[in-house]
C-alpha cells in the first residue's frame, strides 16, 4: 500500500525529471518511439555526453529503461501505464491552457473548449 510519504517520493521523482527542459524533450522524443543516445543527440541538437547524462538521471528516476543492443543501448518508457500517464499528463496541461486548443476531439469534460462548443 501507498503511503502519503512514497506517494511524495513518487512526485518528486516525477518533478525532478520533468524539470529540466532537456530531459522533458528527451521524454517527449521517447513517448514517440524508444531511442538511442546518439540519435537522440543528433535529432535534439544535444551532445551525446549531455543525452547519456540526461538518460541516466531518468533511469535514477524509473521513468526510462535501458535495453542492451549489442555495442548499442536501447532507451524507451520504462511501462506502458506511464507512456500513457504522460501523455495525458501533456494533453491536460494543455486542455486547461485557454490559448491551445482541446486535444481531445471527443472530450466530454465540462467547461472544456470542445465540450462549450457542443453545448451551443
Amino acid at each position: 500500500m501507498l503511503t502519503i510519504a512514497s506517494r511524495v517520493e513518487v512526485m518528486n521523482r516525477l518533478g525532478r525529471a520533468m524539470a529540466d527542459p532537456t530531459r522533458s524533450r528527451i521524454l517527449l522524443s521517447l513517448l514517440a518511439e524508444p531511442g538511442y543516445p546518439a540519435k537522440l543527440a543528433r535529432d535534439l541538437g544535444l551532445t551525446r555526453t549531455n543525452v547519456s547524462n540526461h538518460l541516466s538521471c531518468l533511469r535514477g528516476c524509473g521513468l526510462v529503461v535501458a535495453e542492451p543492443e549489442g555495442r548499442q543501448t536501447r532507451y524507451e518508457i520504462a511501462d506502458p501505464h506511464l507512456t500513457a500517464a504522460l501523455t495525458a499528463l501533456v494533453d491536460v496541461t494543455l486542455a486547461v491552457d485557454e490559448s491551445a486548443p482541446c486535444p481531445d476531439p471527443d472530450c466530454s469534460i465540462p467547461g472544456c473548449c470542445a465540450a462549450t462548443e457542443a453545448t451551443r
